[in-house]
Parts: C-alpha cells; structure tokens; sequence
C-alpha cells in the first residue's frame, strides 16, 4: 500500500507548527528567494551535511543546534530576500496595462515562434559560420534523422543529452550539432561540421 504525505500532514506528525501568511505571500518570498539566492549554502549552511551532523531527534533540539552554529543565518537570509521584495516593490510599480501586453505578446507570439524555429537559427548561424547557405530537410530527410542541410553537408541537431543515449548515432549519415536550451537562449556546438575528414 503506497501513501502519500504532504508536506503540512508530516508537520502534523512531527509535532510542528505550520506558520500561516495571507494569500500570495509565501509565492512571492519563494520568488524573491530565488532570485535574491538567501537561502543558498553560503547563506545558511549546506542543510544535508549540518543535517548528517546533528545528533539530536527533536525539532526543539534541531533548532537550537543549528541556531547555536548559525546565529546569524536566519537574519541574514532574511534581509537579502527582503531587499529583493523592495526590488519587487519598486518594479510593480512601473506595471501598466501597455507593459503588460508586451510582456504577454513577447511571451506567446515572440518566443513561442523563438523557441519552435531555433533549428533554423542553429543552421543559419552555422551556415555564416562557414560561409556558405542551408536548408530545412525536406520530410524524406527527416526520416533519417537528418535536420537541415549548412551547404551540402547533412546535418542533425541533437540537444546535449544525446550523447548519453548509446546506439542510436550510429543510424544517422550526417553531422551533429549539439545544443542546450539556456534560461536567455542556446548553446551550440559545431565542432563536427568543422571536422576535417
């Protein structure tokens, strides 16, 4: 029998209160958070190794442990969220209606059309790289996994984690670029275009 336990219902079990914040405040401190890093290790320690060396059982012992070795972090953490909550603060207050449909336009029209064509970007550039054109594959060079073409070589775009899957490359006659998706973009690499042999 598999049973599954929130987060609130092991809180229960542990004998722990559960802090009550009105609607949208842990979103934005989790937000904030994220971007302010104030809980990183650095911060507030590396938790699963002060963890391993915590020797006691309670959660009143646990907190007076880490407290007792980290009299600071909690304050600190706490500041540098904060800071980015006024960081928030100061850029709602220059959202209006016009901004707000841009951000939404770029976001469905702009990078949905970005993110669904970035092959071709990735020939495009490759094809300037080498000074010469490319194509899209026509749908009889899909079927053997190839993507596009930078001048007359075949090419198949791949992202990183390819590479661990073993036995497939084999089965496809052209050269691969890789690629990894980034928060602003992609990384590529040309390097087998640029091979000689």
């Amino acid at each position: 029998m598999k049973i599954r336990l929130t987060g609130d219902e092991i809180r229960k079990i542990l004998d722990i209160e559960s802090p009550e914040f009105p609607k949208y405040v842990s979103q934005i401190l989790n937000l904030a958070n994220r971007n302010a890093q104030g809980t990183r290790p650095k911060v507030v320690g590396q938790m699963s190794e002060l963890m391993k060396e915590f020797d006691g059982r309670t959660f009143p012992q646990w907190e007076k442990w880490y407290l007792d070795r980290n009299p600071k972090a909690i304050e600190n953490a706490t500041n540098k969220i904060l800071e980015m909550v006024g960081n928030f603060k100061a850029a709602l207050s220059k959202v209006d209606k016009e901004m707000g449909y841009r951000w939404v336009e770029d976001l469905v029209i702009i990078k949905t059309f970005v993110g669904l064509k970035f092959q071709e970007a990735i020939l495009k550039k490759g094809a300037q790289m080498k000074g010469t054109t490319y194509r899209l594959a026509l749908p009889e060079d899909e079927s053997k996994g190839i993507d596009g073409y930078i001048g007359e070589m075949p090419v198949s775009i791949k992202p990183e984690t390819y590479k661990l899957k073993t036995g497939m490359r084999e089965n496809i006659g052209a050269k691969i670029i890789y690629y990894e998706k980034l928060d602003d973009g992609l990384a590529a690499d040309y390097g087998e275009i640029f091979e000689q042999g």
